[in-house]
């Protein structure tokens, strides 16, 4: 009896050894090893509050955000702008950008561009009207600033694709570029891989997204179910070196987009792992 209890002690001891070991740690998200990063942009939680945008980023394991208005006004005080910025730094998220902010006249201009000083941030995701460019030019070489106009696809008269933003930005300050959608620039017609080839030298932000059409007709959908070969985008932020972000910008169920973003960031990582040497 007393072997038989002494070799039940013994099994009991060394289950007891395994079970105090240290389990191992979940790798790091794929993009980690990236000269890009993923992020997620504002726009993605157009109808949540920043701490619900901030518990979906923390279980996407997502830390850079580029910040819309209606999570921070425009015209928050220093002191708004410093608790949002530590509710931020709490949840280990980074804002790497303010934006898209719509400009209409100068006076939106200059608040654009105290309101990225304020938050403490050198991109502004923009939309200015065609002629407020000139005035853009000398407020970038004012701030030392990069802008980066978002193009909007079919949908909106102006800046509709890639090639509408160089052809107005590629003679004033290159400091001026653009948020490269690839999913609007899709539905414009063109081929969003040999755009981002194309126009990379005036990317400065990438906004992740898959469409059904190359149309007016096409539509946002989770990244993977579209038309958009992200193979080949991947590949292609490598071959031109992109060392921005690539923050998903999920414009499907937004009253309920939290299954589409996990799917959209999760088949985006899954290619980058899948394409890397």
């Amino acid at each position: 009896m007393k072997k038989v209890v002494a070799s039940l002690l013994i099994v009991l001891f060394a289950l007891n050894v395994v079970n105090a070991q240290k389990r191992p740690d979940p790798q790091p998200a794929p993009d980690t090893k990236e000269a890009f990063k993923v992020g997620i942009a504002g726009y993605t939680f157009a109808k949540f509050d920043i701490d619900k945008t901030l518990e979906t980023m923390q279980r996407e394991d997502v830390h850079y955000l580029c910040i819309k208005d209606f999570h921070l006004p425009l015209n928050s005080t220093a002191e708004q702008i410093a608790a949002f910025k530590k509710k931020l730094s709490d949840k280990g998220v980074t804002g790497y950008a303010v934006g898209p902010i719509y400009m209409k006249n100068k006076e939106e201009v200059d608040r654009a561009f105290e309101y990225a000083k304020n938050v403490g941030v050198k991109l502004i995701v923009g939309v200015p009207e065609y002629d407020l460019l000139p005035y853009v030019d000398k407020k970038v070489k004012e701030y030392d600033f990069r802008i980066a106009i978002h193009l909007h696809g079919p949908d909106i008269n102006k800046y509709r694709d890639a090639k509408d933003v160089w052809d107005h930005v590629k003679d004033l300050d290159s400091r001026i570029g653009m948020c490269f959608d690839m999913g609007h620039d899709t539905r414009n017609g063109n081929d969003a891989v040999q755009d981002l080839k194309k126009y990379h030298d005036r990317i400065f932000d990438v906004h992740l997204k898959d469409v059904t059409g190359n149309t007016g007709a096409g539509y946002s959908v989770e990244v993977g179910r579209g038309i958009i070969d992200f193979t080949a985008m991947v590949k292609m932020l490598r071959k031109v070196k992109y060392t921005g972000m690539v923050s998903l910008e999920h414009e499907r169920n937004m009253d309920n987009p939290f299954m589409g973003i996990a799917e959209s960031i999760g088949y985006f990582r899954g290619v980058i792992a899948a394409t890397r040497k």
